[in-house]
């Protein structure tokens, strides 16, 4: 149903949209903050994550890496398309009720980028934190091969994928090895701010598979309607996956592309993930957003 004047009422609800290999319990500890300062939110999971992830016997303790590496995956057939479809009817169904803040972080910038150029009419701001909006380049992958993306530390973290992604389709990450080395260059990639208990708890919501559809797909921003939300952008100056300059190119890029209607700038000291361990800064800015 599109929402009308005679249907919506007040309040806004956040509709949260999760990265890569993640899923809507990463929103957990925002929901609860935006729940304290009276918010609605409706954290999505994407098609194949949440509870329709796949985790196979061969990815649990003790882990069968051959077999694993083989195993067909649920999410090699998901494109972007099936993604901004899917959040695009949870945007209808609650712009009924109300005015809809699209929140997307890291790879879900390309997901709110899709509905944001599909029905511009239904989303009264679109909110990136620290999330890629591809303006001169039409892919995250596109970007990775930019100069702002050298300070990224997922380069070393190569050994910590499993099988062959041309083959399966996605990106396999073992979230559960047991290497001490790799748990540390994984945890300076995107979460150093926090312990090393509280990343060990972040990892176990992850799911390994990720579609390379997604991150290849075309996820250009479109001036004509992505253009005539209004938007923000959370930079997170610690993060060393998706760098500050990197942060500060994609922000560069979309205003000069409409720059009567440039990004609404928010800066938090936090690693790519850290923002969740200190919800209320995050908070703090969404609510400002509520209209």
């Amino acid at each position: 149903m599109t929402a009308t004047p005679d249907t919506r009422a007040h309040g806004t609800t956040f509709v949260l949209v999760h990265g890569s290999g993640s899923n809507s319990f990463m929103w957990a500890p925002i929901q609860r903050e935006l729940a304290l300062r009276g918010h609605r939110t409706f954290a999505v999971d994407l098609p194949g994550h949440g509870f329709d992830a796949q985790y196979p016997t061969a990815y649990q303790a003790p882990q069968d890496l051959d077999t694993w590496a083989t195993e067909p995956s649920t999410l090699a057939g998901v494109t972007l398309q099936d993604n901004v479809d899917m959040v695009t009817d949870v945007v209808r169904r609650v712009a009924a009720h109300g005015p809809v803040v699209l929140v997307g972080a890291s790879l879900g910038g390309t997901t709110i980028t899709g509905v944001g150029n599909a029905v511009p009419e239904l989303v009264d701001r679109m909110v990136y934190v620290s999330a890629w909006s591809c303006v001169e380049r039409k892919s995250p992958i596109e970007y990775m091969a930019e100069p702002e993306f050298e300070a990224n530390l997922l380069a070393p973290l190569a050994t910590l994928n499993v099988g062959d992604p041309g083959v399966l389709g996605v990106g396999r990450a073992n979230y559960r090895t047991s290497d001490p080395g790799l748990i540390s260059a994984l945890k300076a990639a995107i979460m150093a701010d926090g312990t090393d208990a509280q990343f060990l708890a972040f990892l176990n919501i992850l799911q390994p598979d990720e579609s390379l559809a997604v991150m290849t797909a075309d996820a250009s921003v479109d001036a004509e309607t992505w253009g005539t939300v209004p938007r923000s952008y959370v930079r997170l100056t610690e993060d060393r996956s998706l760098p500050i300059a990197m942060q500060d190119r994609l922000i560069a890029e979309a205003d000069a592309l409409t720059p009567g209607n440039r990004y609404d700038v928010h800066t938090l000291h936090t690693s790519h993930t850290g923002f969740l361990l200190r919800p209320e800064e995050l908070a703090d800015i969404l609510d400002g957003m509520a209209v």
